[in-house]
Formats: structure tokens, sequence, C-alpha cells
């Protein structure tokens, strides 16, 4: 069965973005071997704000090639957006209702594994529906004092086991961590 895979940036003080939505923090180190990440992955979670920010980003025409080709990678996943809206868009199906129900229905089509990327609010729902099989953080060595918070408001107590340590050349520390069932 597909896993879904929690996969994002967090400050060291547990922010996934500024105050103001900014991610400029994050850092990409060609160490972090993101394309093996996507090569693993056939579909991607989005809430709809990340999905209208960034399900169909185009980089800037002075992008570099790596850049380009990492956009096309990931535009070529398949898209599942959670909203409240229903709305036709050629390159997403939209899901409204019964989320751990048609989670539980993708999790089970032949594939690849999926990657939960979020906002904050999808993160939330899934942390508390109990759909994350696979928690990989990467704190980067920045504090922001405030922002948005990866773990906000969790009705119960999330307990994690650790799979896994990667540490780059950035100072970043990938962690990864399966839930305790």
């Amino acid at each position: 069965m597909k896993k879904i895979i929690l996969d994002l940036a967090t400050t060291l003080d547990g922010f996934i973005e500024g105050p103001n939505g900014e991610i400029d923090w994050c850092i990409m180190d060609d160490d972090m071997n993101f394309d093996g990440f996507l090569s693993n992955i056939d579909s991607i979670f989005y809430g709809r704000v990340s999905y209208d920010s960034w399900g169909n980003y185009q980089p800037d025409e002075n992008a570099g090639s790596e850049e380009i080709n990492l956009w096309e990678t990931i535009h070529s996943k398949n898209k599942f957006v959670f909203s409240s809206q229903e709305r036709e868009d050629q390159n997403a199906t939209f899901i409204n209702s019964d989320i751990a129900e048609k989670v539980t229905e993708i999790k089970q089509q032949e594939g690849k594994d999926i990657w939960l990327y979020g906002g904050a609010s999808l993160i939330k729902t899934f942390i508390e529906l109990n759909l994350i099989d696979v928690y990989r953080i990467s704190l980067h060595p920045v504090a922001l004092g405030s922002g948005k918070p990866l773990f906000e408001d969790l009705k119960s107590k999330l307990n994690l086991k650790l799979l896994k340590t990667n540490i780059f050349k950035s100072g970043v520390v990938q962690l990864i961590y399966e839930p305790l069932k």
C-alpha cells in the first residue's frame, strides 16, 4: 500500500513559514537528494491555498535548468487538492468530503508513495485523522520567532519513532519518523 509522507521544512523554533507566509529561509542543498524523494512518489496532496500558490507554479524566465527540471518533475505528479470549494481543474482532482475514506482509496491504488505537501490546516487534519505514515521533517538552522507552526492545536499527543537522521552540509538536519500506532 502507498504511504503518505509529510515532507517539509521547519525552522528550529518549529515554524513552517514566517508571519507573512515567507519561506525564503529554506535551503535546498544539492546533497539533499530531493530528486530521489520525487522519484519515489507519484502523487501530491495539497490544501487549496498551497495549491493555488504552488500547484501550477512556473519558475521565472531567468531560472536555471535545475529549477525548471525540478518544477517539471513536481508538475508531472498526480495532484489532489483538499478544499471545501468545489472546482474543476484539469491539473488536479479536488476532494471536499469524506477525506479519510478518499485517502484510503488513493493509498490502495497501484503506484508509488504520496507527498503530503500541505498547507498547515491540511497537515493538521491529516495528523488528527492519523493519515500520515512517514514524517520527513527538515530542520533548518534559523529561528523566526513567529509564523505558522507545524504542530498547532494538537488534540492529542503525537508519539513518533525515529527511523533515520540525515545531516546536510548547510546544517539542515532531516529527521525521518513514523507514528507509533
